[in-house]
């Protein structure tokens, strides 16, 4: 749950072709080595950081979390080594206090001591929300894009609203609960579902209804403040960004450079769409909220609701369909050819949920998995051969 702002929100777009600037919040999980619980000693790990990596690190809503929020970027190949000096620093101070640290969307064992920072908007999150803010912890990256102004913003998040389920069903990587496979590829998703200001973003026709409607939700006590707008993309309270916050924390620093690389070249994409008059599809919020169900459900190893259709596609179908509509902007900005790798990558091992289960159907036992995905969140190579065993 945020807490306030962090670093990765302050680049600021302008209006010309050059690449937008961009940066990645990625939350994680710190675990007991010896049983895979979520082990609540951030702060001890939070107080071995040094330098950029502590400038970098963030309190979450669970003692058992980290975040780290990269520096405004304008290039993958940069956001690319902040994501893994980060990773690898904050892996090292969890492992001089006992925790692993991994990269998995929900919790997935368990959560036996409930244990959050001292901060008295937390508190107020607890009091007001009850159980649901008890749940156990869950991470996701969220992609903070730079736009030039909030009204642009709003119209950025109308446009985005038909291809984030898409980028939900790439970033799937949390199948895992109480040690058993859900049979969703994102729990995270399911998860989150009991907070009432989550879900699609609405359509709104200018900053102003947009503001409006916050305010109403405010007064209503659905949110505390303008920090708990939880849709899936959002214009910045702060500053002039449009963060895309559906995605699961990313198993590989790679696979979060693919979701970024993606959603900074689709709001490029739509921006463009918008300076050429072309108007936001009008979209039902149920068809938005069924197609999120499904991408949440099957990731991209099943099959995807089209919300222009209504009807259920493979998922890859609508993963090319991505493709091919952001490619001009991947390849204006130099990063094509970085996520067509990550891409083809992913059609070959799978989502980071299909890699998680084939390790689970070759062992039975959860501990494989989370050693596999321990090495994965630090880039130990030998993690990747596991997924390969049969």
């Amino acid at each position: 749950m945020d807490a306030g702002f962090d670093s990765a929100e302050r680049g600021v777009a302008t209006a010309d072709p050059g690449p937008r600037t961009f940066g990645v919040e990625e939350e994680f999980l710190l675990l007991d080595t010896r049983t895979g619980e979520n082990l609540p000693v951030a702060d001890d790990v939070l107080a071995r950081l040094t330098g950029p990596a502590l400038e970098q690190s963030r309190h979450e809503f669970r003692q058992s979390m980290v975040e780290m929020a990269t520096p405004v970027c304008t290039d993958l190949t940069r956001l690319r080594d902040h994501l893994a000096s980060a990773r690898a620093a904050v892996a090292a101070a969890g492992a001089s206090s006992g925790a692993r640290l991994v990269a998995i969307g929900a919790t997935p064992v368990r959560e036996a001591a409930i244990d959050r920072p001292a901060a008295a908007r937390y508190e107020r999150i607890i009091e007001r929300f009850g159980p649901v803010a008890l749940d156990p912890a869950l991470c996701g990256c969220h992609v903070h894009v730079g736009v030039p102004d909030r009204e642009l913003a709003v119209q950025v998040c109308n446009h985005l609203r038909p291809w984030l389920p898409v980028i939900q069903a790439i970033a799937a990587n949390s199948p895992f609960h109480l040690g058993r496979d859900t049979g969703y590829a994102s729990w995270r998703s399911i998860q989150m579902e009991r907070w009432p200001s989550l879900g699609p973003s609405p359509y709104f026709a200018s900053a102003a209804e947009y503001d409006r409607t916050v305010q109403q939700l405010i007064t209503a006590g659905v949110m505390l403040d303008v920090g708990m707008v939880l849709w899936y993309a959002r214009p910045s309270a702060r500053y002039p960004t449009v963060e895309v916050r559906v995605a699961d924390v990313a198993p590989t620093v790679e696979d979060a450079v693919v979701v970024a690389g993606l959603v900074r070249a689709l709001v490029t994409t739509v921006i463009d769409d918008i300076r050429t008059g072309l108007p936001a599809p009008r979209l039902r919020g149920a068809g938005l909220t069924a197609a999120h169900w499904r991408a949440a459900r099957d990731g991209l190893e099943g099959r995807l609701l089209d919300p222009a259709t209504g009807q259920l596609r493979p998922a890859w179908d609508l993963v090319d369909e991505l493709l091919r509509y952001v490619s001009p902007a991947l390849n204006r900005d130099g990063d094509l050819q970085t996520v067509d790798a990550g891409m083809a990558r992913l059609r070959t091992e799978g989502s980071g949920a299909e890699r998680q289960r084939r390790i689970h159907r070759r062992s039975g036992d959860i501990q494989d998995v989370l050693r596999y995905l321990a090495g994965q969140t630090t880039g130990d190579e030998s993690a990747s051969d596991l997924v390969y065993q049969s």
